[in-house]
C-alpha cells in the first residue's frame, strides 16, 4: 500500500495538478483489497484496507480528523474496480498530502498562502469593456467589501497587470483569519492554488460564498472569452480537472468550518 501512494499519489502537499500529472505516469495497480473501512483512534478516524490501516510513504497512517471525511475517502476506495484509478480519489491524495507534508509545517502552508495576498486575482481589474469590468465587479466586490468590513483587511485595487503593493496591514489581518488545523489549511491552500485567490479561500471557508460561487468567481476572465470566442476542449478538459480537486478541498473547508448560525 505504500508504495501505491508513493508512485501514484505523489508526496507534494501543495500543488495538486502535480500529484493528478503523478498518476498519469506510472503503471495501473490491480485492486489489492476486498474491503476498505476505518476505525475509530485517539486522533479520528484511521482508513483501513481489510483491516490493516492505509499508511503515507514516511509510514503514517492516514487519519481523518471528522467520521463524515473519513466516510469520504472509504468511499473513494470502495468505488475502485479491478483497477485503482487515482484521478476518481481527490480526497485520497489529498488526506496522504496532509498527513504526511502538512501536519507538522502548518505556518509554512499560512505562511504560502498568505504570499496570495499580494497579489490576489481580485485586486487587478479590466478596463474594458465595460460588460466585463461589471462581470469582475458583481463577483469580486463583495468578497473585498467583506474583508474589509469583517476582517479589518482594506486591499488596494488595480487596473491591468501593474503589481500594486498592498498594505501590510491588510495582508497581516487576513493572514490571522486563516484556519490552523493542517486539514483545513491544506485544503484552503489548494483552493488558493486552484484559484489564484486567497481571499476566494477565504470567502469560502467562512460560509460567504459557496463553492460553485467561488469557482465562478474564479473564472470571470476566462468564462468571458470562452463567451467571445468559444471554448477549447484541452483547456476544458485541464480545467475540469481542476474542478475535482477543487470540489475535494471545498467538501474539507464544509465539513471542518460550518457555518455558524
Amino acid at each position: 500500500m505504500r508504495e501505491l501512494f508513493d508512485e501514484a499519489f505523489g508526496k507534494s502537499p501543495l500543488d495538486p495538478q502535480e500529484a493528478v500529472r503523478r498518476t498519469t505516469r506510472g503503471p495501473s495497480r490491480k485492486r489489492f483489497y476486498a474491503r476498505a473501512g476505518m476505525l475509530e483512534v485517539a486522533d479520528g478516524f484511521a482508513i483501513t484496507l481489510d483491516g490493516k490501516p492505509v499508511r503515507t510513504p514516511s509510514g503514517r497512517s492516514v487519519v481523518a480528523p471528522t467520521r463524515e471525511i473519513a466516510e469520504a475517502i472509504v468511499a473513494e476506495w470502495e468505488v475502485q474496480q479491478e483497477t485503482i484509478n487515482p484521478l476518481t480519489m481527490p480526497l485520497t491524495r489529498f488526506a496522504n498530502s496532509v498527513v504526511d507534508a502538512v501536519v507538522d509545517r502548518v505556518e509554512a502552508v499560512a505562511d504560502d498562502v498568505a504570499k496570495y495576498l499580494e497579489s490576489d486575482l481580485l485586486f487587478y481589474r479590466a478596463g474594458y469593456p465595460e460588460a466585463l469590468v461589471a462581470r469582475e465587479a458583481a463577483h469580486w466586490d463583495p468578497v473585498l467589501f467583506w474583508a474589509a468590513d469583517a476582517l479589518g483587511a482594506h486591499f488596494i485595487l488595480a487596473e491591468g497587470i501593474v503589481h500594486v503593493r498592498q498594505p501590510d496591514q491588510a495582508i497581516k489581518a487576513a493572514r490571522a483569519a486563516l484556519p490552523v488545523d493542517p486539514w483545513s489549511i491544506a485544503a484552503l491552500h489548494v483552493v488558493t492554488t486552484l484559484t489564484g485567490s486567497a481571499l476566494l479561500a477565504l470567502a469560502l471557508t467562512r460560509g460567504v460564498l459557496d463553492q460553485d460561487q467561488v469557482w465562478a468567481a474564479a473564472h470571470v476572465d476566462e468564462d468571458w472569452n470562452i463567451d467571445k470566442w468559444g471554448g477549447d476542449e484541452e483547456v476544458a478538459a485541464r480545467r475540469a480537472a481542476r474542478l475535482v480537486d477543487f470540489r475535494a478541498a471545498a467538501s474539507i473547508l464544509r465539513a471542518l468550518n460550518p457555518p455558524s448560525g
